[in-house]
């Protein structure tokens, strides 16, 4: 490779990814001279290109430990820190270079002259020429601190038809699909994935009693992910590019799924307050029987790292509930006061597709003391009260004596409020008026009586409620 010339590195950043250029810098001699290196010293230097001059050597194969501190090289651009390292690489080798670690972080590979061959959270290169070349590790953005493991190997190509448990194949896809045989020796939980940087990979599985899963993106970005419980047996992995005509490096793993807590899964039976448990989806709706003793407010969550979490509860006298996302990111969760009685609880996902470990908790959920739940009823001037919504509107009657400017606040923490105030030929409504997700209504109203609505901007919200009401005798003339 071509020596370097002697000028000052520097690294900045385009988008968080480290980007390495040579700027010419003179800077001033203010120590005093130093001693004369010795000649092999003198003459090691000169073999060594000035970029790589200092560098700690990873070794191909082995892992590194390092950390970036604020003490950590300082990318000028975006605030970020990184360290370098120096790596000898051999012509025509396929290198993998990967973090892990409490880092978040990058990872950019480039020659002694400084050329970006590569950089992504896990590098993959085919060396062109044998040498020496520089990793940077880098911080994702100027908040990334932290340790961080350097993993590096070299890739060797598999053409298997078969793999194992446990036993990793990296091989090369030529827009053509491939298929693999996979043996399962013991019924469990497993989870396949594939990995790819250059096209969207997709899996398929195929096994016995008519087995069949597929997925594209569960593993993230453009990578699959089948999670499942298999029986013993041979198993048909298909991989493949989503629209088929992607080619490129690919890794395919098969490993065991640990469960949590005492590693036993329910998928059906009956359930009760003050129960937690875990629970296994493929395909089809889990159900369970919730069994409600005594009347009172209730909430259940379904959570997941591997699905998009979906809760339906079905119960006495036409009682239906659903939800999404009401726990926050992809966990579902059904808050409300449940009569005594036998109800169906169905975990599910939103799509249908997805495969995973889920978790179910189902309990009491106390009122702070001295509140009182109001439904329904006569509204008056200067009051406040808590009621409970579970997906039908509310309804109460405000009468006001005299010309008056109205003020009605909707507060929750548990869903998006909505308001409606309607009647003497008027009629208003509010969203998001009080401030992020509460309503809030101000209007001048004659004398009458209105309906005051309080409900949730989505029939699948639950949950407390604050609805306040307030009137100032006003000469202004209402809006008609």
């Amino acid at each position: 490779m071509a020596k370097t010339s002697s000028l000052t590195l520097l690294i900045v950043a385009v988008g968080g990814v480290a980007v390495g250029y040579f700027a010419a810098q003179t800077l001033p001699n203010l120590a005093p001279p130093a001693e004369a290196p010795d000649a092999e010293t003198t003459a090691e230097q000169d073999t060594t290109p000035a970029a790589l001059q200092g560098l700690e050597y990873l070794t191909l194969g082995e892992r590194a430990r390092g950390e970036i501190t604020s003490a950590s090289e300082l990318n000028g651009k975006d605030g970020s820190r990184f360290t370098r390292y120096a790596i000898t690489l051999d012509e025509e080798a396929l290198v993998e270079v990967s973090l892990s670690g409490a880092l978040q972080g990058t990872v950019a590979l480039y020659d002694d002259q400084l050329q970006l061959l590569a950089n992504a959270d896990t590098v993959r290169h085919r060396i062109e020429e044998n040498g020496d070349y520089i990793v940077v590790i880098s911080g994702a953005d100027a908040h990334s601190y932290g340790p961080f493991n350097v993993n590096s190997r070299t890739i060797e190509l598999s053409d298997a038809d078969t793999m194992t448990v446990g036993t990793p194949i990296d091989s090369w896809l030529d827009t053509t699909e491939r298929e693999i045989t996979l043996t399962i020796e013991e019924a469990g939980m497993y989870q396949i994935e594939m990995r790819a940087d250059e096209f969207d990979a997709y899996l398929e599985l195929e096994g016995p009693n008519d087995y069949y899963r597929e997925d594209d993106d569960s593993a993230g970005e453009l990578n699959a992910r089948i999670a499942d419980f298999l029986a013993p047996g041979e198993y048909t992995l298909t991989a493949r590019s989503a629209f088929g005509d992607g080619s490129g490096l690919f890794t395919l793993t098969a490993e065991p799924h640990e469960l949590p807590g005492n590693g036993e899964l329910r998928n059906d039976g009956t359930v009760t307050p003050n129960e937690t448990l875990s629970g296994w989806y493929s395909g089809q709706d889990v159900t369970y029987d919730l069994e409600i003793d005594q009347a009172g407010m209730y909430q259940i969550d379904m959570s997941s790292s591997d699905v998009d979490a979906y809760l339906v509860l079905e119960g006495p006298n036409g009682y239906y509930r659903e939800d999404d996302d009401s726990a926050g990111e992809l966990n579902a969760r059904i808050a409300d006061f449940l009569a005594p009685g036998t109800y169906q609880l169905t975990a599910r996902t939103a799509y249908g597709t997805d495969s995973g470990l889920f978790t179910l908790a189902i309990e009491p959920r106390d009122l702070p003391n001295d509140v009182e739940l109001r439904n329904e009823g006569a509204l008056t001037p200067d009051e406040t009260l808590n009621g409970w919504y579970s997906g039908e509107a509310l309804t109460y009657q405000l009468t006001i004596e005299e010309s008056s400017l109205v003020t009605l606040s909707m507060s929750s923490n548990d869903f998006d409020t909505y308001l409606e105030l309607y009647g003497e030929g008027v009629s208003y409504t509010d969203d998001d008026s009080g401030g992020g997700t509460n309503a809030r209504l101000e209007q001048a109203l004659l004398p009458g009586t209105y309906t005051v609505s309080a409900r949730g901007f989505s029939a699948s919200g639950s949950g407390m409620f604050e609805l306040a009401v307030s009137a100032e005798p006003t000469e202004m003339q209402p809006d008609t």
